[in-house]
């Protein structure tokens, strides 16, 4: 029986990965993986049992016993969503959007616990299913044996730009130089976090999305599997 296959994405903020892993999951048929939700899920299993987001301990248990999922959206869920997340069952697709998730996602994120805990369930998703994978450790912490490595990034000024269009689409009145310099300190604390930080390990193909469109970054992606896998047979 062959075995899965696995595309692992890792990049900062607003340098495309969710985007592109969700249409190159739509074109090549596999699940698309957004490990981001899960961190969200965990946050918000954690604030309706009312637990401290300070309790490392706490909220590591209750998010291993809990059953997440994450589904391609099916044809009664097109509004938008790039992914169904379930919480034991319940769609939380966009409860988990909201900014104060956001923010409590950030706290919790850095639990190792909790990390260990997630990591499983997300290795445990990739043994069953040919999957694309995108977060900000994919590529050597969560499927570090993936078929295809890829590391998305782009110009901080082009990633500002479109987290700025992003937030004006939403109704956000952020100004371009607060937005700029809130994806300067993400982007420090991603890099410099002491558990999995952000990385680009050395077999990963960097692709600088820059001066690309979304479809020319998927068809790059989809063409390198398909020579892959040509190869492989």
């Amino acid at each position: 029986m062959l075995s899965p296959f696995q595309i692992a994405i890792d990049g900062p903020v607003a340098a495309g990965c969710s985007t592109v892993a969700r249409l190159v999951a739509e074109r090549l048929g596999i699940l698309y993986i957004d490990t981001g939700a899960m961190y969200r899920a965990a946050a918000l299993l954690a604030m309706r049992h009312k637990i401290d987001l300070n309790d490392e301990d706490k909220v590591a248990d209750l998010v291993s016993k809990a059953k997440i999922e994450l589904l391609n959206p099916s044809q009664l869920e097109q509004d938008g969503r790039l992914i169904t997340v379930l919480l034991n069952g319940e769609d939380i697709s966009w409860q988990i959007r909201t900014d104060e998730i956001g923010k409590n996602t950030s706290i919790i994120a850095q639990y190792s616990k909790l990390r260990k805990v997630l990591v499983q369930k997300q290795q445990e998703i990739a043994v069953s299913h040919d999957v694309i994978m995108e977060g900000r450790d994919i590529t050597y912490r969560v499927l570090p044996n993936a078929d295809l490595k890829i590391y998305l990034t782009a110009s901080e000024v082009i990633r500002a730009r479109r987290r700025h269009l992003q937030e004006q689409s939403k109704g956000k009145d952020s100004s371009f130089d607060q937005v700029y310099d809130q994806l300067l300190e993400r982007d420090k604390r991603d890099m410099e976090r002491k558990i999995d930080p952000l990385k680009i390990v050395p077999e990963a193909t960097v692709v600088d999305t820059s001066d690309l469109s979304i479809d020319q970054v998927v068809d790059l992606i989809e063409t390198q599997v398909s020579a892959m896998r040509d190869k492989g047979n």
